[in-house]
This record gives C-alpha cells, sequence and structure tokens, in this order.
C-alpha cells in the first residue's frame, strides 16, 4: 500500500468540491492527465484523478475512502485491474471476486453515482522487451497479452450485473496486431501523455453525456 499517496489525497480531499467526477485506478489512471488537458481546451470543468502507481483492487479496497468515497463523486471513471493480471499467480476468479468487492461497496455507499468502468489499454510486446529500467516489463506485458480479453470480459459481464457502463475508449491505440502503438507507449504498458489526448477525446461523449 502507498501510504504516502493516500496520506496525500486525504488530505486533498478535505478541500475538494464534493459531487464532481472522478478517475480511479492505477498508474494508468494516474498518469492520465486529465486537468491539463481541460485547461488547454478551455474546458470548465472539474475532475478529480485518484490513481495511485502499482495499485491492486484488494490495495484500491484498502483505500476507497481516500480515493473514492471521501468525494462523493456524482460520476467515477475506473481502471483497475492491470496490475493484478500481471501477477503470475492471478486467477480469473480471484480477479473478478476482488473487483465485485469494489463495486459492491460503490453500489453501497454511492447508490446515486453514476459508474463508467473502462476496458483495459492494449500494451506493445515489442518495446516491453526492450525495456531496461524495469525489468518486469516483458513478462508484465506478455501476461497482460494474454489475459486482457479475458478480463475485459469480466468487466463487462460485472458492469452488466451492477447496472454500471462498461466502455472502451482505445481507439487508434493499437495496430493491426492489435497492440499498442509504439509511439504511444513508454515501455510497452504505460503511455506518453499525446496517448491520454486521444483517449480523452474518445471519452468526452460519456463524460459530458
Amino acid at each position: 500500500m502507498n501510504e504516502y499517496a493516500v496520506k496525500r489525497y486525504r488530505y486533498l480531499n478535505q478541500n475538494a468540491i464534493k459531487g464532481e467526477t472522478l478517475f480511479v485506478g492505477s498508474s494508468l489512471m494516474e498518469h492520465f492527465p486529465i486537468n491539463e488537458i481541460l485547461m488547454s481546451r478551455g474546458i470548465s470543468r472539474v475532475i478529480y484523478n485518484r490513481g495511485i502507481s502499482g495499485y491492486t483492487i484488494p490495495e484500491l479496497l484498502e483505500s476507497m475512502d481516500e480515493q473514492i468515497f471521501d468525494l462523493e463523486p456524482s460520476v467515477i471513471f475506473i481502471n483497475i485491474g492491470t496490475n493484478d493480471i500481471s501477477h503470475q499467480e492471478e486467477t480469473a476468479e480471484v480477479f473478478e471476486a476482488d473487483y465485485r468487492k469494489v463495486l459492491v461497496e460503490i453500489k453501497e455507499r454511492l447508490p446515486k453515482t453514476k459508474v463508467f468502468m473502462m476496458a483495459f489499454y492494449p500494451v506493445n510486446q515489442k518495446v516491453a522487451d526492450t525495456v531496461t529500467a524495469w525489468p518486469e516489463a516483458p513478462i508484465a506485458a506478455k501476461l497482460r497479452l494474454q489475459r486482457l480479453g479475458k478480463a475485459n470480459g469480466i468487466v463487462e459481464k460485472l458492469a452488466g450485473e451492477f447496472g454500471y457502463r462498461y466502455i472502451n475508449v482505445n481507439e487508434g491505440l493499437f495496430g493491426k496486431d492489435g497492440q499498442m502503438l509504439e509511439k504511444y507507449t513508454t515501455d510497452g504498458i504505460h503511455m506518453w501523455p499525446d496517448a491520454y489526448e486521444l483517449i480523452f477525446d474518445n471519452m468526452t461523449k460519456y463524460i459530458f453525456e
């Protein structure tokens, strides 16, 4: 558990405006420069980002107050689980059970909140294989490639079960091979800011509906 990030959010939440839109998840959400994008486009909209790098679903469950409930959001975009499926020992059954726990808490404590459950982003194995600063990148990318389809299927099923929306905002990120385009990824898994610009364009119909 990233105690620094959780404590930081605890402080920030004290002055946050309740009832706004929330982005929550792991590093792929934390790196989303949503406020820079909004400002550069002259959009006056409050969106809080409470992603934490490296987080798994069980870790999110330990910090639901700081990452979600303290803000009392009216809309949530959630992208969590890519780190879970990057662990060799993770099973589809455990993944689904853990994700369901998150949704049960949200449904119980924020029954009127609109929730968008995001499809996982593609990865690029070739780029991941060249990364030296992150030795685990090649195996993480390999496991994600093998498991993304099934994981997305589980997320989509859970969305239907809870009355939430499953959305895929990955159009334009990947090539004919289904892997993330090299120009968009820093290490085969994480993305450059221009990739998030594209994702934001794909998300606007949900953000502003």
